[in-house]
């Protein structure tokens, strides 16, 4: 955290301690494309690809049970596909959940999975990240979110989404049985306008974010699982 309470993640400064969506800015700068998301073994099989190379379905991603097939469709919505480079194993909701289990208020800016489509195919990065907040986000949206009724609070935009959610937990050890998370799921690439209907970019962003908030705090044991709902709510606040 830095000296003014900000809480940076890579791509934007996405929470002020203050007022939360305020400082949500877009300050996009691209990190390099990394060539797959799963482990090479040095072996590679007549294309050129690892052997341990693997495309499943969006299901099968970040360790399983993060992406419901609602998630899954909506990937398709985000990228065009419905097949993508299975998740690395160092990219897991489990994974996720037990970094965050040990952190502090404050801590964050940590990749918990990173979805890639197919080599082969046209090129789309999505990374799904969490962060620990002080308390519950307060202040007005910027104008490209639209405000969802989903735990403390979420925010849709044409390429990102942010749920909020508050967890008690016997598991939270860094930060006695409670903590404020956050959950960003963002197109990784050099900023520009989206393309296509934007409400439905807006609605799919959001029911991934919430499909791996609620999987994270399924993970966390969170009470009541954090006050998320089942399902994503889609409809304005």
């Amino acid at each position: 955290m830095s000296a003014d309470g900000q809480v940076h993640v890579r791509m934007r400064t996405v929470f002020n301690r203050r007022s939360v969506h305020g400082g949500l800015l877009a300050a996009a700068v691209a990190g390099s494309l990394l060539l797959g998301a799963v482990g090479c073994s040095g072996d590679e099989d007549k294309d050129g690809l690892p052997k341990d190379y693997k495309v499943v379905a969006g299901t099968q991603l970040c360790g399983g049970n993060a992406i419901s097939a609602d998630a899954s469709k909506a990937l398709k919505v985000i990228t065009g596909s419905s097949r993508f480079e299975a998740s690395s194993k160092d990219y897991t909701v489990a994974q996720a959940a037990a970094d965050l289990a040990m952190a502090s208020s404050g801590s964050g800016d940590e990749d918990a999975c990173r979805i890639f489509t197919p080599i082969g195919t046209p090129s789309f990065q999505l990374r799904i990240r969490w962060a620990l907040q002080d308390g519950a986000p307060t202040g007005a949206s910027a104008p490209k979110f639209t405000v969802l009724k989903m735990g403390e609070r979420a925010v849709a935009a044409a390429d990102t989404a942010i749920v909020f959610f508050k967890c008690r937990s016997d598991k939270l050890i860094g930060s006695s049985g409670e903590a404020h998370v956050v959950i960003e799921v963002e197109h990784w690439a050099m900023p520009r306008e989206p393309e296509g209907n934007i409400k439905a970019l807006k609605n799919a962003y959001a029911t991934v974010a919430h499909s791996f908030s609620l999987a994270m705090a399924k993970e966390l044991r969170c009470d009541k699982n954090g006050g998320l709902p089942p399902k994503p709510v889609l409809d304005p606040a």
